[in-house]
């Protein structure tokens, strides 16, 4: 299923007034469930500049993970473009964060970025082996494939890349691809995704907006990057057609990152537009 519908214009936004300063969740209260296929969050957690509109003004960064995990229900980790977390590492993580909540993790930058997608089934294989214990977990959502700027379509590259073992396998994750040359938009790459149950990553920046085709049958991608954030208007508008998706397939959305807690906060936002739509 393929859906052609521009993204909302984004707004700036005027930015968060300052919560409370006692050490409990300025948000209070979280949502008493999350939508089961809405996983909505941001790129990172471990931001001191979100106190206290986001956290709590003396909660120590040890707790950002738990906290985080209280107000949204999923995270997009940028550490593995660069480096694999340890063992211990991600069962700090595993521990911090309830049932329901998912991880998506940035493929190595030696996959996307230096090998191109080129000879990398080996290192595919490695860095989908490093996620187990977050997919013994239950807790995995996709893999992030984000392809330098510079890099035009080849689907005949893509095709081999994706018919690695790590992706052909019993049970294969999730993976969704974030193209950021023109080139890529094509039905040529879309055939190519489809076959493999990849989602194209829906990505809106200030420079580029990827059409909204949705190429996998059970996840859909969403990166919401453009600067200042979001209005009420785009989140209601959001909400509406990720709610419409989540009816057959798992729909992971995440905002920019910045010094200030908006992106965040739309995510919050965004998760209680849905949440109340599904009570209606």
């Amino acid at each position: 299923m393929s859906s052609e519908a521009s993204l909302p214009r984004s707004l700036k936004t005027t930015p968060p007034s300052p919560a409370s300063e006692r050490d409990v969740a300025p948000l209070d209260p979280p949502l008493a469930s999350f939508p089961s296929r809405i996983h909505a969050g941001t790129s990172g957690w471990a931001y001191p500049l979100w106190k206290p509109a986001f956290y709590p003004a003396k909660l120590p960064a040890k707790r950002f993970l738990a906290h985080y995990s209280s107000q949204l229900n999923s995270v997009e980790v940028n550490y593995t473009f660069r480096a694999f977390p340890t063992a211990t590492t991600l069962a700090g993580w595993l521990a911090a964060t309830p049932a329901h909540f998912r991880f998506s993790f940035k493929a190595p930058q030696r996959i996307t970025h230096f090998s191109r997608l080129r000879d990398s089934h080996e290192a595919a294989g490695r860095f989908v082996d490093v996620l187990n214990p977050i997919r013994a977990a239950g807790k995995l959502g996709p893999l992030l494939f984000q392809l330098p700027p510079n890099l035009k379509a080849d689907p005949a590259l893509l095709a081999d890349f994706l018919s690695a073992p790590a992706f052909t396998g019993p049970d294969p994750p999730m993976a969704a691809f974030e193209f950021r040359h023109e080139s890529w938009f094509a039905e040529e790459t879309y055939a190519v995704l489809r076959l493999h149950n990849a989602a194209l990553c829906i990505a809106e920046s200030d420079d580029l907006k990827t059409p909204d085709v949705q190429c996998a049958r059970t996840h859909a991608c969403y990166r919401l990057r453009a600067s200042g954030g979001y209005t009420q208007a785009d989140i209601a508008s959001f909400a509406g057609r990720f709610t419409a998706l989540s009816a057959d397939r798992d729909v992971f959305v995440y905002f920019k990152h910045e010094d200030d807690p908006t992106g965040a906060l739309n995510a919050v936002a965004l998760l209680a537009a849905c949440a109340a739509g599904a009570g209606k």
